[in-house]
């Protein structure tokens, strides 16, 4: 009898799975397909081709695929590798809690597969695949002007507490912030506009309603004090190095893809303002599929004639992660952030890493997410793209995430914090 193994069926989205087949013929040529249905109703589905071993068995570890999606071992392609049947859709996770993604494994005969004639499939497997370990709390924040969701692990504490930020989009997204509480932080996923009662769109980036956003974070008593981290991606890693320029209560921040100057919008801070570079909408260029392509209309404070845009970084007491994808379109990730740890270094400063990813896009996500290369915006007219190519993009996801957890353990400990 034909089965799909999966080890374990039931797990975190950044956890890896064992997946295989067996009971095949020998050489038996099959196709494995992977599909989700998100909570709007949309497909997403992978479908991988692969030949069985002399023991009528494939194991993803081992065997290599041999067309489809993608081509060589890759032991979680099937996920990374989703495409959505809805062009220019993006899949992400809203109802965090009690709430898993239960993905459709089925194995196909390929004959009968691409004589399209696919009966039933000879087995199949779900998959349950949560972004929140049993016990982790998730509590609305509305307090002052504030707007999130504060998601706080199992135990009494205390937790290193982080604020997670991200980008143009707007509203409030909470994945990535359940995800950290699963692994251990006490995590505020932060609203800056287009939610509740805040603006409908950003007119100035004021520090000060971050700021409030930390002393709540750090006033909860299962939150280790007296300094939080930071994870932000775009335009809320522009705002995560923000707040490690001007406040002290950071002590480390994780800056995806971003940029580090004022940018069509000022950044202020208490009585000091940072002015904008100048845009230039008639550099934005669409490409042949339609995509509109950001990075051409985004200045360069190193070559436009207001060079006072950039965010004083050197100013920055806590440690500093750029995460960049060199096949990012929609900003000079890389660029701006060689720019940025030249400044630390010009001011005597080494507080700042930089990992560099060679075919990644601008949306690194936790691990086996699938590569969005493109989507839409909900402020924008035309789909944008995003960039990256899928298995470097899978690597690159992969391996950062690793990375962001242990330099938030490393820095974000009692003793680090007051090292500072």
């Amino acid at each position: 009898m034909v089965q799909i193994i999966v080890h374990p069926q039931i797990a975190l989205v950044d956890e890896p799975l064992h997946i295989r087949v067996t009971g095949l013929l020998p050489s038996q040529l099959v196709m494995l397909q992977a599909s989700l249905t998100d909570e709007r109703g949309q497909l997403f589905q992978s479908q991988v081709f692969y030949k069985a071993d002399e023991d009528g068995e494939v194991d993803l570890e081992h065997a290599g695929a041999t067309g489809g999606d993608y081509v060589g071992i890759h032991p979680m392609g099937l996920f990374w590798s989703l495409k959505p049947k809805k062009t220019f859709s993006r899949l992400w996770k809203r109802n965090v809690i009690n709430n898993p993604f239960r993905f459709q494994l089925e194995v196909y005969d390929t004959k009968q597969f691409l004589n399209h004639s696919p009966d039933n499939p000879m087995a199949t497997e779900t998959v349950e695949r949560w972004y929140s370990i049993p016990g982790v709390q998730r509590i609305q924040i509305r307090e002052g002007r504030v707007r999130g969701a504060l998601f706080l692990p199992p135990g009494e504490g205390p937790f290193p507490g982080v604020i997670d930020l991200f980008g143009d989009v707007g509203g409030l997204i909470e994945f990535r912030a359940s995800l950290l509480a699963s692994h251990g932080f006490a995590t505020l996923a932060l609203a800056y506009f287009a939610y509740d009662d805040l603006p409908k769109k950003l007119d100035v980036i004021d520090i000060g309603y971050f700021e409030e956003a930390a002393d709540i974070l750090l006033r909860n008593p299962k939150v280790l004090g007296p300094r939080i981290g930071i994870v932000s991606v775009s335009r809320g890693a522009q705002i995560g190095m923000s707040m490690a320029t001007f406040l002290k209560q950071v002590a480390a921040t994780v800056c995806i893809n971003g940029f580090f100057f004022a940018t069509g919008i000022a950044i202020k801070y208490k009585n000091e303002i940072i002015y904008s570079l100048a845009e230039f909408p008639e550099r934005l260029r669409t490409n042949e599929l339609g995509l509109l392509e950001f990075c051409f209309s985004v200045g360069n404070p190193q070559e436009e004639a207001n060079k006072h845009a950039f965010l004083p970084v050197e100013r920055a007491q806590g440690h500093i992660l750029f995460i960049v994808g060199e096949k990012d379109h929609i900003f000079h990730s890389k660029s701006y952030a060689e720019q940025a740890m030249e400044q630390l270094r010009r001011h005597g400063k080494s507080n700042g890493t930089l990992i560099s990813y060679p075919g990644a896009g601008h949306l690194i996500e936790p691990p086996y997410s699938p590569l969005c290369v493109a989507s839409w915006n909900p402020f924008i007219s035309k789909p944008i793209w995003w960039g990256g190519e899928p298995i470097p993009h899978a690597e690159a996801q992969e391996h950062s995430w690793k990375e962001i957890l242990k330099f938030l353990r490393r820095h974000l400990t009692s003793t680090s914090i007051n090292k500072l």
